[in-house]
């Protein structure tokens, strides 16, 4: 089955307005971190303020992640999304309230972390539903879980295409005040529908004929895995902030989202061209030599000087980001029992928020001291970080691969 087959099979089983759902329900979050930033930059004059509220949303966001997703698995989706979506927007507008209210950046950065809390992880909670949706695939049941991986990784890094892009809209036609109203209702509506959508039901009947998993969620490969997402999250906070702070000097702080989706637009591309590559690519390979592509590839941030350089080192740099997280996903859906694998989604998605907290909160510091190009360092950092951990734990990762589960839950 190619990949295209694969595609078009999928989406005969969702039908399309659930992917058109499950995507736009995903782009609060992408755009909730960004419109955080330069809202409290803006108010307060300091890219260290806007960056630690952008972290406080972001590990908020990574605490509360695990704690939803096991709720998910034991609950369903319907009623702790929902619950989610609509707590999460009204959190983004409490930002908005305290922002307004002219209050110092410190309680700016609670209200940031409250919202964080409540937001759901559409995106980790999406690949969840695909293993019950294609569960009357038969043989091909693993061939479409791997292109649903693909398109999920595509999918998430296209929210981080559109979403900086609507941030970015919202301040140059508005404020960010504007933006991350946009997302608070964005969130409100689609989250929801997302929640009450009839795939969350069907995948709350199947892994609920599994009560608890055997052994402890946090295996050495989940780890291993969590540290891969963190390093990832850590380019994604500080690419963001030091486009933020290069756009700014230049004098055009509004370019900020564009400039930040160019880091998806090659991303996407790549995403989806990793369901045609072969089974004898091993995953665990797939992690060594994308992390030594992200590596490579982020190095001339180091050498830009405006906004025109930085067009083509984003867009190339984004080639090897969602093959990336789609690995390290993969991964933690093979080696994870059914009846848990929201929360090791979720715990993965946590472990990227932390990483872009640690990302946007260091890189805005050293912007407030040199620029973007410390800022942009940051990055560099991770990728070296990203390819000594991937080929380090290549081990416990191929060993983890080949085990049998401790549980399996049976198809209907």
């Amino acid at each position: 089955m190619s990949p295209i087959d694969s595609y078009r099979h999928l989406l005969g089983l969702t039908g399309r307005t659930y992917i058109v759902v499950a995507f736009l329900a995903r782009l609060p979050l992408a755009m909730s971190q960004l419109g955080a930033l330069l809202l409290v930059s803006d108010a307060t004059g300091s890219y260290g303020a806007g960056g630690f509220c952008a972290g406080a949303l972001a590990v908020a966001n990574a605490v509360g992640a695990p704690f939803w997703g096991a709720r998910a698995d034991r609950l369903g989706q319907r009623r702790v999304v929902a619950f989610q979506s609509l707590a999460g927007a009204a959190g983004l507008l409490g930002i908005l309230v305290v922002v307004g209210a002219d209050l110092p950046w410190g309680v700016a950065a609670v209200a940031s972390g409250v919202a964080g809390l409540l937001l759901p992880q559409i995106g980790p909670l999406a690949r969840v539903r695909w293993r019950p949706i294609t569960a009357g695939s038969g043989s091909r049941q693993h061939r479409l879980v791997d292109a649903a991986f693909s398109y999920e990784g595509a999918a998430d890094e296209a929210s981080f295409v559109l979403g900086p892009a609507l941030v970015g809209l919202g301040v140059s036609v508005a404020s960010p005040t504007v933006a991350l109203a946009l997302a608070a209702t964005a969130l409100c509506v689609f989250g929801t529908w997302f929640a009450l959508h009839e795939t969350a039901t069907v995948t709350h009947a199947v892994t609920a004929r599994s009560h608890g998993a055997v052994g402890p969620l946090l295996t050495p490969a989940l780890v291993v895995l969590c540290g891969a997402q963190l390093l990832v999250g850590t380019v994604f906070g500080s690419v963001q902030t030091g486009t933020s702070v290069l756009a700014t000097t230049a004098g055009s702080p509004g370019l900020t989202g564009y400039f930040h989706a160019l880091l998806g637009v090659g991303s996407v591309i790549a995403g989806l061209a990793v369901a045609a590559l072969p089974a004898s690519f091993r995953l665990p390979a797939r992690l060594r030599w994308f992390a030594a592509g992200l590596l490579a590839l982020s190095a001339p941030l180091l050498l830009v000087g405006s906004l025109a350089a930085l067009v083509p080192v984003l867009l190339v740099l984004g080639c090897t980001i969602a093959p990336y997280m789609i690995t390290t996903f993969t991964l933690a859906e093979r080696v994870t029992p059914a009846s848990r694998t929201g929360a090791a989604m979720t715990v993965l998605a946590a472990a990227t928020g932390l990483g872009y907290a640690v990302g946007a909160a260091l890189a805005g510091r050293l912007a407030d001291w040199g620029g973007h190009t410390p800022a942009y360092a940051v990055t560099v950092g991770a990728g070296v970080a990203a390819v000594l951990m991937s080929w380090a734990c290549g081990r416990v990762l191929t060993r983890a691969g080949t085990e049998p589960l401790a549980e399996q839950v049976p198809t209907p």
